[in-house]
């Protein structure tokens, strides 16, 4: 399989923990679906905002293992949360999140929605990914 080269493009600075582009070559594209804050059909952190973005991470993380990739093969979020109120403890739970999951702080660009709802009431945060896997 062909050696995958990402290279971040910023042309200027971004407002949050994402990069404008990513532009790839080589690798082999895997499209992961949406991740809730489901465990074993139980919702986590029902009400919490944060502990259901950390299990969504979780949750990316096992698809990600299972397809033999990790989260450096990330090239795309889409993140979608329920009401602007949201957003802050989103983004707090994130800050703690992305220091492990990208070291090199090179972040997948990411388009957030904010949304009346999701599939289950409980639902808060939903993420889904594009990653490029050599």
């Amino acid at each position: 399989m062909a050696e995958v080269k990402r290279e971040i493009l910023n042309p200027h600075p971004p407002i949050g923990a994402y990069s404008h582009a990513v532009r790839v070559s080589g690798g082999e594209l895997l499209f992961i679906a949406g991740q809730v804050s489901v465990e074993n059909g139980v919702t986590v952190g029902e009400g919490d905002v944060a502990a259901q973005t950390r299990q969504v991470f979780a949750n990316l993380r096992k698809v990600l293992d299972g397809a033999g990739a990790t989260f450096a093969d990330v090239v795309e979020f889409t993140t979608y949360l329920v009401g602007s109120e949201s957003f802050a403890p989103f983004a707090q739970a994130r800050t703690e999140i992305f220091p492990e999951l990208f070291p090199d702080e090179q972040y997948p660009p990411n388009t957030l929605l904010i949304i009346s709802g999701l599939a289950r009431p409980e639902l808060l945060v939903e993420i889904k990914a594009v990653a490029v896997v050599g």
